[in-house]
């Protein structure tokens, strides 16, 4: 560091959330390729059973864009996994419907995502992990809840080589 660099006065929050999410990802991805499916594949399935829900509103949950749901959802549905089909509420608006064998593959797909969080938390003391998870919670509901507009959307650093 020289002279001229100025004086960091607190940690760097936002590496420190944007490195641990982006390896969090990576394990995610990886485990879930194990059994066929993406992350955003899993989140499709997941919400799609909760209860009726459009394409539109599984993309907003995901925070996917319209071109990266069809995508998705063109993927499940060439896997036999789900299919879009009309809501019985409103005929006009297609819903995402699981198959009997999505439902197996998202309980499936559920216990890995479930494991690759717990992995994760294992690395820290038992007793830092509730802190850790309420007070990210905390953020979250609070003053991080909401992204703020700005004329140049933020984008991931390109990863440096190994």
């Amino acid at each position: 560091m020289t002279a001229m660099a100025p004086k960091r006065t607190e940690p760097d929050l936002s590496f420190l959330l944007d490195h641990t999410s982006h390896v969090l990802r990576t394990q995610m991805s990886a485990a879930l390729a194990e059994i066929g499916l993406t992350p955003r594949m899993h989140c499709v399935l997941v919400h799609a059973l909760e209860e009726e829900r459009t394409q539109a509103q599984i993309a907003e949950i995901g925070d996917m864009d319209k071109t990266t749901m069809v995508v998705t959802v063109d993927a499940l549905e060439e896997a036999g996994l789900a299919e879009r089909r009309p809501s019985s509420r409103d005929r006009r608006a297609r819903i995402i419907a699981v198959t009997e064998e999505g439902a197996r593959v998202a309980e499936q797909s559920q216990r890995i995502v479930d494991r690759v969080h717990e992995k994760a938390l294992e690395a820290l003391p038992a007793g830092d992990r509730s802190v850790l998870l309420r007070a990210l919670e905390q953020l979250v509901g609070g003053h991080l809840a909401t992204p703020t507009e700005s004329p140049r959307p933020a984008r991931r650093a390109r990863q440096r080589e190994k």
